[in-house]
């Protein structure tokens, strides 16, 4: 498997059970799975796995608040350019994200 879709698979695993943050936890979580696999991987390049999931309908970006309204659905990938301090960008898995890891499981 190539580097790159190892690394989408990953990310993908992070956001199948729960709304997830690039900078609170999937970085960490991708970064621990791919150290089993001898390599490390930054943040640009999980931006690019997300970036890549999100495109092929495996994922999609959230705005979650504490206050009204509290989950807004976002329209493709959004910008991540900066580490965010606040938290309120989020990814999920899609239904077509949640069939495909049961199908070829992405549970290292």
């Amino acid at each position: 498997m190539e580097r790159s879709e190892l690394v989408r698979r990953l990310v993908l695993d992070e956001i199948c059970n729960d709304y997830e943050n690039v900078d609170q936890c999937i970085l960490g979580g991708v970064a621990s799975g791919a150290a089993k696999f001898g390599f490390d991987v930054d943040r640009p390049e999980i931006i690019k796995a997300l970036a890549q999931l999100v495109t092929d309908g495996y994922a999609r970006a959230y705005l979650l608040s504490s206050r009204e309204p509290f989950l807004v659905k976002m329209d493709g990938m959004p910008l991540l350019d900066a580490i965010e301090v606040d938290f309120k960008t989020y990814f999920l898995a899609t239904k077509k994200g949640l069939e495909f890891t049961s199908a070829g499981s992405t549970n290292f």
